[in-house]
């Protein structure tokens, strides 16, 4: 990757050191080459017999069988052995199983090579269950850093068995590395500072990933931005020294397409309010994270080749820092989007929704069967439903219910909120088609029903993922830092989309 030289960092710096949770997996019949190998035990019924131990044993040393806890038994040879919460005896789900791998992962995080016996699956397909239980140990066994002395990263390998039939759990555990790739790849990414990770290093990051992962990039630079007509972009970037991007990405599937969906992502590099300047507080501090929706579809783009996504997928990242100087947008100037709305600024610090308004239109100039967006779009998500779960929007129900269906799948929750077209008014304005802001309630409508604007008839569904991009500390899958939310979501989405009515 190419670099401009006035950066005070390494020329070979690149913004995905993981490469993507670097790992082996496989299904095998016995654990005899693990040398870490974890047991579900549930709260109540039998303790699997391989762990040695009764359950006054267990209970002795402070271990229940809560689902999220894991207890490392001492042994005199290897495997070391690990008692795995399941939490209440029945059914699992795949968020249990992708918990218990995770909770495993880390209470084995000195070994490499670590095997997970896979109890009773209920209802759940092997094939599934053992995508869950390797995207958990994965994602867990994720850490970013650049310390001049990092910890060396285990190249883990992840076995799962006990179950009979091996070959679907080896189908589910390839495909479970593809997907925690993504998201590692999108938290690599969103974690990366600003000054390492500029617009411009976004849409080179894209052309990589594309030769490497079988999709095709676009980037229309500066002159490019002009000429398209992307005056939302264009008004944002104003203040800053490093030029805006408009990033499309294209995957085609081998064989016809089963439908077209579209993905655009806010790609704010940065994020300091501009002129309407953040407070200088932890929160502040994360926004370099408010990339993070640009991030996830990236990531997401790296698996649909290899999971052999027969939906033909356009994504459109809309990229550039938001920060104040002497040439900076401000409160009261009339930004002209692509395609002619105007859009009076109320408010610097809501211009996540002004980059996104460009990429929408011209997503909707390529006719997709349905666009969804994705964005750390409003503070008002922490409000309403916390760091963990995400607000979901739009305007045709079908397209939500896939989206909900996807959520479930990947343990990345989502909760629909009312597109309610009455707070509609809250956006007008005197003197362009609408505003920026919508007063002080409300927030996560009112900047869903500023992005419906953009959207016009096509089906579409909006995530907002400002609350759940982060997490402040190790939480099951969710390794501190940057947590990849929508990348999985995504992949999941356009692998089982299907052409809305």
């Amino acid at each position: 990757m190419s670099r401009r030289p006035n950066k005070l960092i390494p020329a070979d710096f690149s913004p995905i050191p993981s490469q993507g949770a670097p790992a082996r997996v496989r299904a095998v019949a016995e654990f005899d080459a693990a040398d870490a190998v974890g047991y579900p035990v549930p709260t109540d019924g039998d303790v699997p017999a391989a762990l040695g131990v009764s359950r006054a044993g267990l209970a002795a040393a402070g271990f229940e069988g809560t689902l999220g806890t894991a207890l490392v038994l001492p042994t005199d040879n290897a495997p070391e052995m690990v008692a795995v919460g399941a939490g209440p005896t029945g059914d699992l789900s795949l968020a249990d199983i992708r918990d218990m791998a995770a909770a495993f992962a880390r209470a084995a995080a000195k070994s490499a090579t670590i095997g997970l016996w896979l109890p009773d699956l209920g209802g759940l397909a092997p094939a599934d269950a053992a995508q869950a239980a390797v995207e958990g140990a994965l994602l867990a066994r994720y850490r970013y850093s650049l310390k001049s002395a990092p910890t060396e990263t285990l190249l883990v390998e992840v076995q799962v068995g006990g179950h009979g039939d091996l070959e679907a759990l080896g189908e589910g555990a390839q495909r479970g590395a593809v997907t925690a790739r993504a998201a590692a790849i999108a938290r690599d990414l969103t974690n990366t500072p600003a000054a390492h990770l500029t617009a411009t290093d976004m849409a080179e990051t894209a052309v990589e990933l594309g030769e490497r992962h079988g999709f095709t990039v676009r980037t229309y630079d500066l002159q490019q931005c002009i000429d398209e007509g992307f005056g939302g972009l264009l008004g944002v970037n104003r203040g800053s020294s490093e030029e805006p991007r408009m990033i499309v990405l294209s995957y085609e599937p081998d064989g016809e397409p089963t439908g077209h969906l579209a993905l655009v992502g806010k790609g704010i590099m940065y994020d300091s309010g501009g002129i309407s300047l953040k407070p200088s507080d932890p929160m502040h501090l994360l926004m370099k994270t408010d990339m993070g929706g640009a991030g996830s579809i990236l990531g997401a783009f790296t698996a649909l080749r290899d999971l052999g996504v027969t939906t033909r997928v356009t994504g459109y990242l809309s990229c550039t820092d938001n920060v104040p100087s002497g040439s900076a947008y401000v409160l009261g100037d009339v930004l002209y989007i692509r395609g002619g709305k105007t859009v009076e600024v109320k408010n610097t610090d809501a211009e996540g929704r002004l980059v996104m308004a460009d990429a929408l239109v011209l997503a909707t100039e390529q006719s997709p069967d349905a666009i969804v967006d994705i964005a750390t779009l409003t503070g008002a998500t922490l409000v309403s439903l916390g760091p963990l779960v995400a607000p979901l929007m739009g305007n045709n129900a079908a397209v939500v219910r896939q989206i909900e269906a996807a959520s479930e799948a990947t343990g990345e929750p989502v909760w629909e909120l009312p597109l309610e077209r009455r707070y509609r008014k809250l956006l007008n304005s005197d003197i362009a088609d609408i505003s920026n802001l919508g007063g002080p309630h409300a927030g996560s409508i009112t900047a869903a029903l500023f992005l419906a604007e953009f959207v016009g008839d096509v089906p579409w569904g909006h995530l907002d993922v400002a609350g759940t991009m982060h997490a402040s500390a190790d939480d099951s899958w969710r390794s501190a830092g940057a947590t990849g939310f929508g990348a999985r979501l995504l992949v999941e989405l356009a692998r089982s989309f299907t052409v809305p009515d």
